[in-house]
């Protein structure tokens, strides 16, 4: 078997990077470990973290296809990101106005979840830590 350690990164192309950029950045609090525009490609990279540990690249380029959501394609299905406290983040959701879903009981384990969507549709579960 390949001894894989962890998830590295992921990574996502945005169709307007000042508005991917704000959400990724103000509302998700993800933080900017380094952003380069490559002119060859026209495309900004940004690198992003999540308590100081790697996660996340955000690209730009011109013209991207859109992404298929509805009805759900192959492919990546969604993010997910844990929380500590749901309704905290959903109130703080609220305030910076980003919709969610209804909030669910996962069937399984009994945590609180819900989804959100970024700027292109990307659908990212915000899934409640057990306390």
């Amino acid at each position: 078997m390949m001894p894989l350690a962890s998830v590295h990164h992921i990574a996502i192309i945005c169709s307007d990077y000042a508005v991917s950029k704000r959400f990724y950045t103000e509302v998700l609090g993800l933080t900017v470990m380094r952003e380069v525009y490559r002119a060859e490609r026209q495309s900004f990279k940004l690198d992003l973290a999540l308590n100081g540990h790697y996660i996340l690249e955000l690209f730009s380029f011109p013209n991207p296809p859109r992404r298929l959501s509805y009805p759900e394609a192959a492919g990546l299905r969604h993010l997910a990101f844990a929380v500590s406290d749901l309704d905290a983040t959903v109130e703080w959701l609220r305030r910076q106005q980003v919709a969610h879903e209804a909030i669910r009981t996962d069937e399984f384990t009994g945590q609180r979840f819900t989804f959100i969507a970024d700027p292109d549709g990307l659908p990212i579960e915000l899934y409640e830590q057990a306390g």
